[in-house]
C-alpha cells in the first residue's frame, strides 16, 4: 500500500488533472488560479464610462473699468500699480485716459478676478466698475 501512495505522489503534477498546475477547469478546489468554471468565474468588469463633460472652456471675460474721480494722480498710478501687475507707465496712461475721457479700460479678466478687483480699488477709494467684455 505504501507502494502505491509513492506512485501517486511521484506522479508529475496535472497529468491527472489534479494537482495545482492542471490544465483548464482541472482545479475544481480554485488553488491555482483563483476561481474556475462558469459559475464561479469573476464577471468580467463594465467599463466605467465618466460622464460626457465638455472639456475646459475659458471663462467669459469682464472689464475693470477706471473713472474719473477727484483723488490725486499719484495716488491713483500708485494703486493701480499696487493692485495690478501693470508697470507705472501703463498706470500713468491709464490714469491719463480716465482723466481726459472719464472712464479707461484696466484690464479683463474673468468675473471673478473682475469683482475682486472693484473691491479692492473701491478700498482704495478710487471708483471702479465692471462689465462684460464683448467677444
Amino acid at each position: 500500500m505504501a507502494e502505491k501512495n509513492r506512485k501517486d505522489q511521484e506522479q508529475p503534477k496535472g497529468a491527472d488533472g489534479g494537482g495545482a498546475g492542471g490544465g483548464a477547469g482541472a482545479d475544481p478546489g480554485g488553488a491555482g488560479t483563483g476561481k474556475s468554471g462558469t459559475a464561479t468565474a469573476k464577471p468580467k468588469r463594465a467599463a466605467k464610462t465618466a460622464p460626457k463633460q465638455k472639456p475646459p472652456q475659458m471663462l467669459p471675460p469682464w472689464k475693470v473699468l477706471l473713472h474719473n474721480d477727484e483723488n490725486e494722480v499719484a495716488h491713483v498710478v500708485h494703486t493701480i500699480m499696487e493692485l495690478t501687475t501693470l508697470k507705472e507707465q501703463d498706470a500713468k496712461l491709464r490714469t491719463k485716459e480716465a482723466h481726459e475721457t472719464g472712464v479707461a479700460l484696466l484690464l479683463t479678466t474673468h468675473k471673478e478676478r473682475a469683482e475682486l478687483y472693484k473691491d479692492q480699488f473701491e478700498s482704495k477709494g478710487l471708483t471702479v466698475t465692471i462689465e462684460p467684455a464683448e467677444k
